[in-house]
């Protein structure tokens, strides 16, 4: 259900997501989420990604660790990859900061992922300062989307699939985040999206960017009439 609320003496539709009807809109983009590389280059290789997310824990399920992340970079790049995401990981604002600004090095294709927190903000701030692409990611709220904005961050990544655990909307909750965003650099990158669902949901509320592993992916792609209808193309064309 819409509601009309004042805003800068013009009425502004907000929609159930909670991000304004008048935001523009723009490019959908998919995303990986995953360092499968069996999976993940056809994918690339075939058009069908933007690029490739990644973190510590999405390494260590796939069999890699943080060393792995310059050879995992050369993989994708090699595939297509438009954009690559890659964790900066450290205890302290100098160890991250290091971490960070060896993973910008790998190319102009990196954007440097880092979390959310009293550490990773003076991190991120630096790295956009200096002209690096960086994502603050596990953004829980729009406090923290706004700062991400503030230190001009290329993207926020707000856990969809985790708010839905802790949250009665977390759909609404993220159209918050990114409406935070507006007059800003920043987006959206829709990140813990676990059903084609969630992310039909999201794309339709106004969310351009998302990842998500990669049976999601293939899922969206997927419909049982679509193959249907292509089956029947093909027996005709054979008559």
């Amino acid at each position: 259900m819409s509601v009309i609320v004042p805003c800068e003496h013009r009425a502004v539709t907000l929609v159930r997501s909670g991000r304004p009807s008048t935001r523009p809109g723009g490019p959908v983009k998919i995303y990986a989420d995953s360092a499968r590389l069996d999976v993940v280059l056809p994918l690339l290789e075939r058009g069908l990604l933007a690029g490739v997310t990644t973190n510590p824990t999405i390494l260590h399920r796939d069999g890699f660790a943080s060393a792995d992340r310059a050879m995992l970079h050369t993989r994708f790049a090699e595939a297509g990859a438009q954009e690559i995401f890659l964790q900066a990981v450290g205890s302290d604002e100098a160890s991250m900061r290091a971490d960070a600004e060896a993973l910008a090095a790998l190319g102009p294709d990196v954007v440097v992922k880092v979390p959310a927190t009293s550490v990773g903000f003076p991190v991120g701030a630096a790295l956009a300062a200096q002209g690096t692409p960086v994502l603050v990611t596990a953004v829980y709220s729009v406090g923290q989307a706004a700062v991400a904005a503030s230190i001009g961050a290329a993207y926020i990544a707000p856990y969809l699939g985790r708010l839905a655990d802790s949250v009665p909307d977390p759909l609404d909750l993220v159209g918050r985040m990114d409406a935070a965003l507006d007059g800003s650099g920043t987006r959206t990158l829709l990140a813990s999206v676990r059903s084609v669902e969630a992310a039909e949901r999201a794309v339709t509320a106004g969310i351009r960017h998302l990842t998500a592993d990669v049976p999601v992916i293939v899922g969206l792609m997927s419909h049982d009439v679509s193959d249907a209808s292509a089956a029947e193309f093909e027996r005709v064309a054979a008559l």
